[in-house]
């Protein structure tokens, strides 16, 4: 069979064309092999990256701006208070903003209710918080509280009881903060509010999905 020039031409050029975009490939893939270096070098895909704890957590100066604004106090005040809190704990995954109502002659009661944000994206929860407190404390108390949270991977188990002692806690520019730890996960429950307590006080909070009036 013969061809006439112009369909031999064609074809030649069509041939020609197939063997450019097969060089093209077969270069692009060296390069790309050769860009990503051997086997050992590549990232385990489907396992966090080094970078992947600093996504889902909150950074000091994200918290700083936003307990400012919670408290109604200075940036300054605020960053005093997380300053510790970051030092001792890093970065948390979320946080609990709400308000509370204590009071304690000896023995006292904490009744509390807020919002858990987690930096993850997940929508956030009402929660609630109440618990007895037994220590050498006085007066009553009616307080914001910020509550960082650490270490909690699954939010359904926030609902359980926190112990902690408060009589290790800390009191800077205006705003006090403790620590409270059940299994691996830890709160530290930052608050400003009107009244005096102080002294060792030993209790726990549990923390709950509805409102619970008894403590213990």
């Amino acid at each position: 069979m013969t061809f006439s020039l112009p369909l031999r031409a064609a074809a030649a050029l069509a041939i020609a064309a197939m063997l450019g975009a097969c060089s093209a490939t077969g270069s692009g893939q060296s390069s790309a092999r050769a860009e990503a270096g051997p086997r050992g070098d590549q990232p385990e895909y489907g396992q966090p990256s080094d970078y992947q704890s600093d996504i889902d957590t909150y950074s000091q100066d994200e918290l700083v701006e936003a307990a400012a604004d919670f408290f109604g106090v200075t940036a300054e005040a605020a960053a005093s208070a997380l300053e510790r809190v970051f030092s001792d704990l890093g970065r948390p995954v979320g946080y609990i903003a709400g308000e509370e109502l204590s009071a304690a002659i000896g023995v006292g009661l904490r009744y509390g209710e807020g919002y858990l944000v987690m930096k993850s994206g997940e929508a956030r929860r009402k929660v609630y918080w109440q618990g007895p407190s037994v220590g050498f404390d006085a007066g009553g108390n009616a307080s914001r509280v910020f509550t960082l949270v650490y270490n909690l991977y699954d939010t359904d188990l926030l609902y359980q009881r926190f112990p902690g002692v408060e009589g290790s806690a800390y009191f800077v520019a205006g705003l006090g903060v403790n620590y409270q730890r059940a299994d691996d996960i830890t709160l530290a429950p930052i608050r400003s509010g009107v009244g005096f307590r102080a002294g060792a006080n030993v209790g726990y909070l549990a923390y709950s999905r509805q409102r619970n009036w008894v403590p213990f």
